[in-house]
């Protein structure tokens, strides 16, 4: 790929970004803040993902040496600035989030660098159902929609490919239609069908004994029995990617603990020592508000909008050489 080539990728990665950030920040009512690279360690503030990843650690010398470590993402962090900006309920904030992820490995979807929009919006304890969950993915989904028809637009080459409607499914379903497959390939059965679906309940154990997927206990709420029977306040979105030819997620979200969630979570995960953490003893006392949130992947959203085939095609990481050089022989510029 030559300089041009390259230059024409940075400018429609930019417009995709800027149009994106404005449609989300439209529907769901956020407010842009700025947000950390790093905290503090032993706060409870960062996010644990599937709980066994490494965060990237520094001793901090005007500190007295104490230890921060690198973001995994802002799940934990949005809801405490929530508060500490005092934003109304029925309003939200909208961040960019940068991410080291040291242990992850490496995919066309996956790089050790993550940038993602973090959000956060305040809700009422009579929000905590299925349907406002249903209605905020809703909202997203018309964003992202509405981005493709921007970028159709602005570039005839993409063809838009959403379907009018996103189609919402629970993991507990997937596994009884498909019993036989892994997580993965259930998810690629039913995304390929649709084009667009919303997986919820995900992180809690399902009828076989077994998650559909990991999710850290602390932030979204996937135990809570909801009014059709199942459990789990959150989910995934997943589109079908023409190019990779498979299930291509661009979010993860869900409504967030409340202080009965907490509590049992981290019972099933056996950590209750977490609940002499900052983040979580002010969650127990009642001093932050109730929420909803999640980070959609700015790379991946890009991926998908401008048709590439390979995360670093849009985003500047560090790659095993093996890698580039494959990807330069199949004409496929890293940037």
């Amino acid at each position: 790929m030559n300089a041009q080539q390259l230059l024409k990728t940075e400018e429609a990665i930019s417009f995709v970004k800027d149009s994106f950030a404005k449609e989300l920040a439209t529907q769901l009512h956020l407010i842009k803040v700025s947000s950390p690279i790093a905290v503090l360690d032993g706060t409870g503030i960062n996010d644990d993902l599937n709980g066994v990843e490494r965060p990237v650690g520094f001793p901090v010398k005007s500190l007295d040496e104490r230890r921060a470590v690198v973001v995994h993402s802002l799940a934990k962090w949005k809801r405490v600035r929530l508060q500490e900006l005092g934003i109304e309920a029925g309003r939200g904030l909208l961040t960019d989030m940068r991410a080291l992820r040291p242990d992850e490995d490496y995919s066309p979807i996956h790089s050790i660098y993550v940038d993602q929009w973090d959000w956060e919006k305040h809700i009422s304890p009579e929000q905590r159902t299925t349907g406002f969950l249903k209605a905020t993915v809703e909202r997203i989904y018309e964003a992202l929609r509405t981005t493709e028809t921007h970028v159709a637009a602005d570039y005839p080459e993409i063809t838009p490919i959403l379907p009018g409607k996103i189609t919402f499914l629970h993991a507990e379903d997937l596994l009884k239609q498909y019993p036989t497959l892994t997580p993965k390939e259930r998810e690629h059965e039913v995304v390929k069908q649709y084009g667009a679906v919303f997986l919820m309940g995900i992180g809690g154990e399902l009828s076989h004994g077994e998650p559909h997927d990991g999710r850290a206990p602390d932030y979204d709420d996937w135990s809570t029995e909801t009014e059709d029977g199942h459990r789990g306040l959150n989910g995934d979105i997943l589109l079908w990617h023409p190019v990779l030819e498979t299930s291509f997620e661009v979010s993860s979200m869900g409504i967030r603990v409340d202080k009965h969630a907490l509590v049992r979570q981290l019972a099933l995960r056996g950590c209750e020592d977490r609940q002499e953490l900052s983040f979580h003893s002010r969650l127990l006392a009642g001093e932050l508000p109730q929420s909803i949130g999640g980070g959609i992947g700015q790379s991946r959203v890009c991926m998908f909008m401008l048709r590439k085939g390979h995360i670093g095609e849009v985003q500047v990481s560090i790659w095993p050489e093996a890698v580039r050089e494959e990807l330069a022989g199949a004409g496929v510029g890293l940037l």
